[in-house]
């Protein structure tokens, strides 16, 4: 997109992201999400993303993300234990391995710097 927007977050549509098999450690989680900018040059992304309940390992970005809606518990390693629900903001640095405890099916938007 090249202009302003404004995107109704709690029912906008998004596409199927599956995860890899080796980040789910327990439970049967989806992922769907939605990208809703992107700089040209790739390195600046903004969006939208889901995950229903288990748990998940991933490996960060350098993102900010505001939780619409759900809750999880994150563990980075090494550091601090976040537990992020509706309003909550949240910031993970670039090479954090987190492990995702979702509670209630989580939807958040996110900025994400590369």
């Amino acid at each position: 997109m090249t202009h302003s927007f404004a995107l109704h977050v709690p029912d906008a549509d998004l596409e199927p992201e599956p995860l890899d098999p080796g980040q789910i450690v327990s439970g049967a989680p989806e992922v769907s999400g939605k990208v809703v900018w992107e700089s040209e040059d790739g390195r600046r992304l903004r969006g939208i993303w889901q995950i229903t309940p288990g748990v998940v390992t991933d490996t960060e970005a350098d993102e900010l993300f505001v939780v619409i809606s759900g809750s999880a518990t994150v563990e980075v390693e090494g550091g601090p234990v976040l537990t992020v629900g509706p309003g909550d903001m949240a910031v993970l640095r670039e090479g954090d391995r987190t492990t995702w405890t979702v509670h209630e099916t989580l939807r958040k938007v996110y900025a994400i710097n590369r």
